[in-house]
């Protein structure tokens, strides 16, 4: 992989917060290029230079996250479920302004769907269904069962500013992972 140059990485980086800023305090279509130069104080140049418009910009800050979380789950994949959540929360934690403009936002719908779609791919793997297909149940059904009440959790946590710390989160969610899924 080829090392990034660190003014090239400032600028991005400088460009990302500032849309998220930006988001917090405004819808993203309200949001110009303008208001994000002069946030990330790059001029709009800059911005062309990395990305094709305001939307790229969201698309790969996204893209960012979902491939970080990615990374966090193949990391942890040998854990039980309630191990391998804590370094998910503690992500999130560590990325909560991001989340919580992402849910807030109209980018929530946008970023929300490819969470689902990352989820879904990512369970599909991890749902024993075995038990399941012995009841009758669908796959399917299960599978949409557990992202959406993944995802659920994860929502209601972020939206209300994190009420209980990554370890109590994962503890909670592991055990109604496991008594769900047997």
């Amino acid at each position: 992989m080829t090392k990034v140059d660190r003014r090239i990485r400032k600028s991005q980086e400088a460009i990302k917060a500032a849309v998220i800023e930006l988001m917090s305090e405004k819808n993203f279509d309200d949001i110009t290029l303008q208001d994000i130069s002069d946030r990330a104080d790059v001029s709009r140049g800059t911005i062309y230079l990395h990305y094709v418009d305001k939307y790229d910009l969201l698309d790969k800050l996204i893209d960012g996250h979902i491939q970080e979380l990615s990374e966090i789950c193949h990391s942890v994949a040998d854990l039980d479920w309630k191990e391998s959540i804590i370094p998910w929360f503690t992500y999130l934690e560590q990325n909560y302004l991001f989340f919580s403009t992402m849910m807030a936002s109209k980018g929530a719908v946008q970023f929300r769907n490819r969470l689902v779609a990352f989820l879904n791919e990512d369970f599909k793997e991890e749902v024993h269904l075995s038990q399941a297909r012995k009841s009758g149940l669908s796959e399917d059904i299960i599978l949409q069962y557990v992202v959406m009440s993944y995802v659920g959790v994860v929502e209601w946590w972020i939206k209300n500013e994190m009420p209980h710390p990554p370890e109590v989160m994962s503890e909670q969610l592991g055990e109604l992972i496991k008594m769900n899924l047997g």
